[in-house]
């Protein structure tokens, strides 16, 4: 999507047409984690049988929200990009203006989740927050790019060296996080970066939803890097 030439306002209220609808919208919620999903589970989560969950996902895949894999005789779904889940993290900021978490669960999500497939929420705020301020990270005319001392640091931390060394072939993006207001590093860089925490065990998924829970090792490591939260996690 990031390449392609400026939205018209027809092609906006296509947009709007494809999310207002409540099963289309919980289709695009239950793949927000970044992970692929047949339309059976997605039909459940939609509370919609086969037939209007295959209508619900034709109308998405051709609206460019959903791209499709094909695995044999499988075929999965699953977010066209992470432009797409940022759009949708966005869509949530003025439904949660003055309404502060109030469940554990929305406690967990609001302090470390996937979007898309990096880390947001409290902690991807701290962490980018951290890079940009010790000049690790930098704002290039590209985008978000990890410095060769911005890789050091990581390694020294306790992530893969050759897994710090992939990062600084990748570019990312700055995220506006929905519940911070603030960004976190987005893009293919964010991606690998949450990927590489994650192998590192400094970060877990939590089993159901989109949380992810920091270890206390990771804790230690993200400390390491300047990374201060506000609440304690």
């Amino acid at each position: 999507m990031s390449d392609a030439p400026a939205m018209t306002r027809y092609q906006l209220a296509e947009v709007g047409a494809l999310l207002a609808e409540p099963a289309r919208a919980a289709m695009l919620l239950a793949l927000s984690d970044g992970t692929a999903r047949p339309a059976g589970e997605l039909a459940r989560v939609a509370g919609v049988g086969a037939a209007t969950a295959s209508a619900h996902l034709k109308r998405l895949l051709d609206g460019g929200l959903l791209a499709l894999h094909v695995q044999g005789r499988h075929r999965y779904y699953r977010l066209a990009d992470d432009e797409v889940s940022a759009m949708l993290e966005a869509l949530a900021m003025p439904r949660t203006r003055s309404a502060p978490p109030k469940t554990s669960a929305d406690a967990a999500v609001r302090r470390a989740r996937t979007c898309y497939r990096h880390l947001a929420g409290q902690l991807g705020v701290a962490l980018c927050e951290s890079l940009l301020a010790r000049d690790y990270l930098e704002a290039a005319s590209e985008g978000l790019r990890l410095l060769p001392a911005g890789a050091r640091a990581l390694s020294e931390a306790g992530l893969e060296l050759e897994a710090t060394g992939q990062l600084l072939r990748l570019h990312g993006r700055g995220c506006l996080d929905w519940t911070e207001r603030r960004l976190h590093v987005g893009g293919p860089l964010g991606v690998a970066m949450t990927s590489a925490m994650l192998d590192a065990g400094w970060l877990r998924r939590a089993t159901q939803g989109r949380a992810l829970v920091p270890s206390a090792d990771g804790l230690r490591c993200l400390s390491s890097l300047g990374v201060r939260l506000d609440t304690p996690l």
